[in-house]
């Protein structure tokens, strides 16, 4: 699976929990880190918490497995590992704070429309 199709996965799964205002970047050629963040909100820490369980389960039926995953007990900032595709959930008033999406303003952000998420998953 491509890193981009892999990105649009997460994107998809984590909106079957609400997730708030997905934006997906794509940072390859900014950073050797990643080569998507997936950055998303919840409305409050348990959301964030019920977001991120989602997504590893789901993740795990779809064969990938984390490399690492931070912040999950307080559920005010959680980074999921997956390699090519970094996710981020935030409680809202974090996310606000830390403003990531200023911080990679120069990353290209990826289209998200439901059409292209099915299509991913073709």
């Amino acid at each position: 699976m491509l890193a981009v199709d892999k990105a649009k996965l997460c994107s998809k799964i984590i909106k079957e929990r609400k997730a708030i205002d997905p934006i997906l970047f794509k940072v390859s050629e900014l950073t050797t880190i990643t080569d998507y963040f997936l950055i998303a909100s919840g409305n409050s820490s348990r959301q964030v918490q019920a977001i991120t369980k989602h997504l590893q389960k789901r993740m795990r039926e779809e064969g990938f497995r984390p490399l690492g995953i931070e912040g999950e007990r307080t559920g005010h900032w959680v980074l999921m590992d997956y390699g090519d595709v970094v996710i981020q959930l935030f409680y809202k008033p974090v996310r606000e704070f830390y403003d990531l999406e200023g911080l990679w303003i120069e990353a290209p952000r990826v289209n998200l429309d439901d059409e292209d998420l099915q299509d991913a998953l073709k």
